[in-house]
């Protein structure tokens, strides 16, 4: 939540709004709301005011969900709505009655393209809309935002543990040597490609990301990169490291996050290991971020029919096709829920793309049981 506070002090003093900054955390993989904070203003926000965002997609003509999507990563009520808002059901239900009229979203996102959150601000009635320049700070915070935001997710949960499964955090000195450890950590050294569990010894992934987090790292007010490793573990299943530096008082330490691999982190590595072509892939992350057949059409400029492809089509792609090491290596890993789908969703997407016929291109979905 300080975190949260101290974006709004920046933002408020460069950006002026209405009332209170809303802040959304996202699942990355899915763009399902997973928190809402809005620093006490609003008091208890309608129940069903978020399942109508997902349920009916007709409620909210400029949802979170539209807003993470977007290309741009930012945009405003008046302009979807064509400079009238009450077309929009959801902010008649949820923002006039609150003395707002306009809205600005704005897509939390990393430059790796993840979106781990949305902002909305309002501006009540008779004030200017926003400009081009106050869009344009917006987006250029949004890096960092978005950045902060994983950050507290991961460090909070490493700090604080609630689940077996729940991240662990390693601080290493200079020299290398552990600072510190988080209560389950040891669980994710010993699983780790390495000695730790028989000598004691730091796998090489730990390392690894400690000194590429700490090479960059100049000073407090320039930290440097986040590195990252996809590690294939002792027990057969993805691990994610996160590498940060922490200079302080002069001293210099890192920081090394090691949670279970989400979908959205280790599906570029295993669709790229299982050789599929760079559209295949576009496909597939849209399928998983829950995005309908028209949505992915419109996003990759193909024809919606193409969607329906009968089943025989999917068969001849390698995915499709197969039961061995592509389905286990790629779908098995990619299973997710779907958001706006009335069904359960516990199913394997299968995706296969590639041109039918000379100068057309195709798109075919199957979910496979």
């Amino acid at each position: 939540m300080s975190f949260w506070c101290e974006a709004r002090d920046a933002i408020a003093s460069a950006v002026p709004y209405y009332m209170t900054p809303c802040w959304f955390t996202l699942d990355p993989a899915s763009l399902l709301v997973t928190s809402h904070h809005d620093h006490g203003y609003l008091g208890d926000i309608p129940p069903e005011w978020l399942a109508q965002e997902y349920y009916e997609d007709d409620f909210d003509l400029h949802s979170v969900a539209d807003v993470a999507r977007s290309k741009a990563g930012i945009s405003t009520l008046h302009e979807v709505t064509g400079g009238d808002p009450s077309r929009s059901r959801a902010w008649r239900e949820c923002v006039q009655p609150y003395g707002a009229e306009q809205q600005l979203g704005l897509a939390l996102r990393t430059p790796g393209g993840e979106t781990w959150g949305v902002l909305t601000l309002y501006r009540e009635p008779g004030q200017p809309i926003f400009a081009r320049e106050e869009r344009q700070l917006l987006l250029a915070m949004a890096p960092h935002l978005a950045e902060g935001a994983r950050r507290g997710l991961l460090l909070g949960e490493a700090s604080e543990p609630d689940r077996p499964d729940a991240p662990g955090l390693v601080v290493l000195g200079a020299d290398w040597s552990v600072e510190s450890l988080t209560p389950g950590v040891e669980r994710w050294l010993c699983e780790l490609p390495g000695e730790w569990e028989a000598r004691g010894k730091l796998p090489p992934a730990v390392l690894a990301v400690a000194g590429r987090a700490l090479r960059t790292a100049e000073s407090t007010d320039d930290p440097g990169e986040v590195a990252l490793a996809r590690v294939l573990s002792n027990e057969g299943r993805w691990i994610l490291l996160h590498g940060a530096s922490l200079i302080a008082n002069g001293a210099r330490r890192a920081a090394v996050i090691i949670e279970p691999a989400h979908p959205a982190r280790i599906s570029p590595l295993l669709m790229s290991a299982y050789g599929l072509t760079e559209r295949e892939q576009d496909v597939t992350r849209l399928v998983l971020r829950g995005d309908s057949t028209a949505q992915i059409a419109e996003e990759l400029f193909v024809s919606t029919h193409t969607a329906a492809a009968p089943e025989a089509r999917l068969r001849e792609d390698r995915c499709a096709q197969s039961t061995g090491p592509c389905r286990q290596g790629v779908l098995r890993p990619l299973r997710t829920t779907l958001p706006g789908q009335r069904t359960s969703c516990d199913q394997w997407a299968a995706i296969a793309w590639r041109p039918y016929a000379e100068g057309s291109s195709h798109l075919g979905i199957a979910r496979l049981p």
